[in-house]
């Protein structure tokens, strides 16, 4: 294998692929990048056997070929090589050289034989999926998946795909998001599955505000195609929570306020908070809003804001975290908080997207 490529070009490609690989693994190959020069293209894949990610980029090939190489190091070197072009070339006993007319590496590399392949996806279906749209819903449901291992079907978020609706929904048992948008293509197609967050995290890294992918799926396997990189997940086995059940009716009591005032005011508040004192009070009156928090052997804080609420008046406690993230991710100016009473879910919706979140009891 021979090549030669722009420096900028190939640490673009490390970097897309490099942030899988984990150097915990029981194979050595695992912390390795597969690197196979095809004609007038080098392609580049990571993997820790429940994702895969693939990279291709355009390059002068004087030689195909095919050999991996220790993911950080060659990273490492690159990052560092002195010149904007870089040669590399491979010797049969698995020697890779890096090199231009001043400066030479020489790294030992692993067989390709020995990279385990990416699932195929031959004949199958795709689903095309404008990646604009598709990133704005993964950023309004990510932050909400569970962390907890134990509960394992809520460690990624619920795909659902029916004619030309796509439903992603996310829950970690004390708040819920649902994002529901429509497909520019319709499709004959109907998906229901769970897609693990690292996966989640991956597509955010690598999508793009324009442009489609397409959305390949197997039995136990999805195949994100986002044009120059590719995305290979496991899914997740087991059965998602009815999570419609848990959608209140529409509430009486909303209260309309300033987004961004909002947002801010929680985080002063949350600046006291601590792991025993997490609960941020709201007290709703007409027309007005009270922040405050209180902390024993910590302080105080209290912030007035002006809303439009004619309901009626509840003190309710709130998990700062769980207002902020949910706060910081969208667009609108204004947005209406519903709410029963101190005891029942706090609802924000917003057209094509529900977010549901559990007060926490004041100290």
């Amino acid at each position: 294998m021979k090549f030669k490529v722009e420096k900028n070009q190939l640490v673009n490609a490390i970097q897309t692929v490099q942030n899988i690989i984990t150097t915990k693994s029981a194979l050595p190959v695992l912390s390795n990048i597969l690197i196979e020069a095809q004609t007038g293209v080098l392609k580049f894949t990571a993997t820790d056997l429940d994702i895969g990610i693939t990279c291709v980029i355009p390059v002068d090939t004087q030689e195909i070929g095919a050999i991996t190489v220790p993911a950080k190091r060659f990273s490492d070197i690159v990052k560092e090589f002195p010149l904007e072009t870089v040669n590399v070339t491979t010797k049969k006993n698995n020697q890779v050289i890096i090199d231009s007319d001043m400066c030479q590496f020489k790294i030992m590399g692993l067989a390709k034989e020995e990279f385990p392949k990416l699932p195929e996806f031959k004949e199958k279906k795709a689903i095309k999926i404008e990646q604009g749209v598709f990133r704005q819903m993964l950023s309004l449901t990510a932050f909400a998946v569970s962390l907890d291992e134990t509960r394992y079907v809520l460690n990624g978020i619920l795909f659902k795909i029916s004619k030309n609706i796509l439903t992603l929904v996310s829950t970690d048992g004390k708040r819920l998001a649902v994002a529901e948008r429509k497909l520019a293509v319709e499709s004959d197609i109907e998906i229901s599955m769970i897609v693990p967050l690292k996966t989640i995290q991956e597509l955010n890294r690598n999508l793009k505000d324009g442009g489609d992918l397409s959305l390949v799926v197997s039995s136990n396997q999805a195949l994100f195609d986002l044009g120059s990189v590719g995305i290979v997940s496991r899914l997740i086995e087991g059965e998602f929570p009815d999570y419609k059940q848990v959608v209140p009716p529409v509430s009486e009591n909303k209260m309309k306020v300033a987004r961004g005032q909002l947002l801010l005011a929680i985080k002063r508040a949350a600046l006291l908070a601590t792991p025993d004192y997490q609960a941020v009070k709201l007290e709703v009156f007409k027309n007005k809003l009270v922040i405050s928090k209180s902390t024993p052997d910590v302080g105080e804080f209290h912030e007035e804001l002006a809303v439009e609420y004619q309901g009626r008046e509840m003190v309710i406690g709130f998990n700062p975290v769980y207002l902020i993230d949910i706060l910081k991710n969208l667009g609108e100016e204004a947005i209406v908080l519903e709410l029963m009473d101190g005891e029942k879910p706090g609802v924000i919706r917003i057209s094509g997207y529900v977010y549901i979140v559990l007060p926490m009891r004041l100290n």
